[in-house]
């Protein structure tokens, strides 16, 4: 027999040593990623139910009585459903319809006009040669560093003691109708876009005009969709603007409005439930927006890119 022949039972006793060293190894890794996703699920729903519970709160709260939201200690759930808060939103001093319908007018015509100003910037810094075109572009994102706060002393200064817009839907439209993001957004998606097939649509005689509305703007309708559902969600949350340059009903918005008009009841405490009621109302239609165009923002973002 050879000096160097292995013994077979030694070989079995060194495999199936082997053998367990990986499956003693494979266990703890499973037992490890195990408690990484409990731990990531347990993060997970902490945070969900840190966002969910002040809607939660919201919703309770507009179908309790004044005196059951008064409790020291609060309730997490309606003894008795009021569902007259909601009626009392609408015919009650707030004027619901009214500020709905300003803040509709005011959404749609800024969103409509930012549009156009959005589409035709983009194209131009995107395909269009001209002097100065990165020079203004750089300028022009430059202004992005700045908070918008810092702009509304000028802004009001312009539009009440300049152009005497008080109390206008001019002055809650015109003063955003150019968004830098949005602009930089649409021009990053349009650049995306073939160079050959502007060189072919200009061989064959298409106009800029015409080439932007037959092909740029239907390969960037993603894009589009999320700058027009984002525009419009801004126009209807806005707040600061509104406050300071309306004063009037007629051209209040509804975020002002549910600020502004107060629900008093007969003994003279605030009626907090209705206000929550016409919060809920006011919440609903954005939530109902993004839930079914969200595919449609991320895929816009997604496809702007980082090129150029």
């Amino acid at each position: 027999m050879s000096l160097n022949a292995v013994n077979p039972s030694t070989q079995n006793a060194a495999k199936g040593m082997k053998e367990k060293d990986i499956k003693a190894v494979s266990k703890r890794q499973t037992a490890i990623k195990v408690l990484v996703q409990i731990g990531l699920y347990l993060f997970l729903t902490v945070v969900a139910i840190a966002v969910i519970f002040p809607f939660y709160w919201m919703l309770i709260s507009s179908v309790k009585t004044i005196d059951e939201y008064n409790l020291y200690n609060p309730t997490l759930w309606p003894t008795e459903f009021v569902w007259g808060n909601f009626r009392e939103a609408f015919v009650g001093e707030l004027h619901l319809g009214q500020l709905f319908g300003n803040t509709v007018l005011v959404g749609v015509v800024s969103t409509l006009l930012s549009l156009v100003v959005t589409v035709l910037s983009a194209y131009a810094f995107a395909r269009l040669d001209f002097k100065g075109k990165n020079l203004l572009f750089g300028a022009m994102l430059a202004t992005m560093m700045i908070p918008g706060e810092l702009f509304t002393v000028t802004n009001y200064i312009t539009v009440v003691n300049w152009l005497n817009w008080k109390n206008t839907f001019a002055a809650l439209i015109v003063p955003f109708l150019v968004s830098v993001f949005y602009i930089y957004l649409l021009r990053q998606n349009f650049m995306q876009i073939p160079n050959e097939l502007y060189l072919a649509a200009k061989v064959d005689g298409t106009s800029d005009l015409k080439y932007l509305w037959k092909v740029m703007i239907p390969l960037a309708s993603p894009t589009l969709i999320s700058i027009t559902i984002l525009k419009m969600m801004g126009a209807w949350n806005s707040y600061i603007w509104p406050k300071l340059v309306t004063s009037d009903l007629a051209h209040k918005l509804v975020t002002v409005g549910i600020r502004e008009y107060g629900f008093i009841a007969a003994n003279g405490v605030t009626n907090v439930p209705a206000q929550m009621a016409a919060v809920l109302l006011v919440t609903i239609p954005l939530l109902v927006v993004f839930i079914l165009f969200r595919k449609y923002i991320m895929r816009g973002v997604s496809r702007s890119g980082i090129k150029g």
